[in-house]
């Protein structure tokens, strides 16, 4: 039987539609840890005696052990098995859901979300565990499209749902909810998720792991230092860097070694493994802040912007950029094999560029600009870029390897925001120092953000094109 009358490939299209089913439920189990919380930070600080720096410092555990997670669970997973590795993230994501909904105090949520962090590479994994089923290029980018924009959020229903629990039930309700739909997400995954373990009889190289890790996680911390901006202990921002950059060149070191290392350090000399990176860590830095923190800020800004309420922010920008990131995802996935994955994330970065130009020149002085500029930004970051980043670390991953650049990307893909919420609130700061009524510090952010995305633009030109994920149009032999 044919693709076209009921299978995909040589898969059944009932298996690939439960298969579909699990790996959903999986990413929108991860999704909900990383975006239902946000309306819930205020009620955590009063219920938790703390203040609302502290709350966010648990959101900042959460994501920085993601990112760590990610770098090599994925290759983890290559050598385990997949279905494994990815079953074992969401008990244990469960396990700190539960931790996190009955702590008492701010250290017992810390614990939660550290322990939930675990779940950082879900959409990698997930994304592997489908190329390794569905091998028709078209199929395969129109699911991925679906999948990967859960990662934008669950087309703001996540966001929404958070705040109405909150409202009425207190945020444990929230982390219950999480818990369910963990629990929902594991039973689909044992039943219907297919195993895949490419790189089985492998020894997983534990030593180029660790100095790996600790390089990610010592620039994640100097990021979040420099977050801090004046407050900022910029000796201790430095140091960080020089651990990052010792254990680094540890790493390196490592995988000349070993004889089955985590990333042979000929992969990362090659153009699909640093172009993507760099690519990837310039678009979260140009974009990122851009709307998660520029825009929402200048909506609530009483002096300089719109004076509106936080929640009335996220539902008029938030909102929309998550809905239409989730349906513009599929049909870029779609394309993606058809006009060339590097053509629509082209289009994805140059729709962003001006799509943030005219966000800075008019959105800020417009409020209706502004909200169509950030649906605009929704459609060609959430829809179209995010997509084809997270797509070319699937099919540009050496076959013999195919967990290490998906990881890898992960990692670029949580620093490049930490670098956003550096950079851009840096600049507007600069330029008004004071807030005041002025935009002009809003603009040059904005403008600062839209030229760090025009470098990824020009950096994406040295991608290399991923041939095996696309289809060449058929000639009249072959077509016969």
């Amino acid at each position: 039987m044919s693709a076209a009358s009921g299978t995909t490939g040589t898969t059944p299209a009932v298996r690939i539609g439960a298969l579909m089913a699990a790996l959903l439920a999986a990413c929108v189990a991860f999704q909900l840890n990383a975006s239902m919380l946000s309306p819930a930070l205020v009620s955590m600080a009063r219920e938790l005696n703390t203040d609302d720096a502290t709350i966010g410092l648990s959101q900042t555990m959460f994501f920085t052990t993601a990112a760590l997670f990610s770098v090599f669970l994925p290759r983890l997973s290559d050598i385990v098995g997949r279905k494994r590795v990815l079953t074992g993230m969401l008990v244990v994501m469960l396990i700190g859901t539960v931790v996190a909904a009955l702590a008492v105090n701010v250290e017992m949520l810390f614990v939660g979300r550290i322990i939930q962090g675990v779940s950082g590479p879900v959409v990698p994994i997930t994304l592997l565990m489908l190329r390794a089923e569905v091998t028709d290029p078209k199929r395969y980018g129109a699911m991925m499209g679906l999948i990967t924009a859960v990662n934008g959020g669950i087309a703001g229903i996540d966001a929404l749902a958070g705040g109405w629990l909150v409202t009425n039930h207190g945020f444990r309700s929230v982390f219950w909810t999480m818990a369910v739909v963990a629990a929902v997400a594991i039973v689909f995954v044992i039943l219907w998720a297919a195993n895949s373990q490419p790189s089985k009889g492998t020894r997983m190289d534990w030593w180029g792991v660790l100095p790996l890790v600790v390089s990610i996680a010592a620039l994640l911390t100097a990021f979040n230092e420099a977050g801090k901006l004046a407050a900022a202990n910029w000796l201790l921002v430095g140091g960080f860097v020089v651990v990052a950059l010792v254990a680094f060149a540890i790493f390196w070191a490592v995988e000349n070694r070993v004889a089955e290392p985590l990333v042979a350090t000929r992969y990362l000399r090659q153009r699909s493994t640093w172009a993507l990176l760099l690519t990837t860590l310039l678009t979260m830095t140009g974009v990122f802040a851009v709307v998660n923190g520029l825009v929402t800020s200048i909506a609530q800004n009483a002096d300089a912007g719109f004076s509106m309420e936080a929640d009335l922010a996220s539902l008029a920008f938030l909102t929309p950029y998550a809905l239409v990131g989730w349906i513009v995802g599929p049909f870029a996935g779609r394309l993606a094999p058809t006009i060339g994955y590097l053509n629509v994330l082209r289009i994805g970065l140059v729709g962003s560029i001006v799509s943030i130009v005219v966000m800075a020149l008019v959105g800020v002085h417009s409020l209706p600009v502004l909200i169509a500029t950030t649906v605009l930004i929704g459609a060609t970051y959430a829809g179209i870029g995010n997509i084809m980043l997270n797509g070319l670390g699937i099919v540009l991953s050496p076959k013999e390897n195919p967990g290490f650049l998906p990881g890898l990307n992960a990692g670029a893909f949580n620093l490049g925001a930490g670098l956003s919420f550096v950079v851009l609130p840096a600049v507007q700061i600069a330029v008004a120092p004071n807030g005041g009524t002025s935009t002009a510090g809003y603009t040059s952010a904005m403008l600062v953000g839209a030229g760090i995305t025009a470098v990824a633009l020009l950096v994406s030109f040295l991608i290399p094109k991923p041939a095996s994920a696309e289809v060449r149009p058929a000639d009249p032999v072959s077509a016969s």
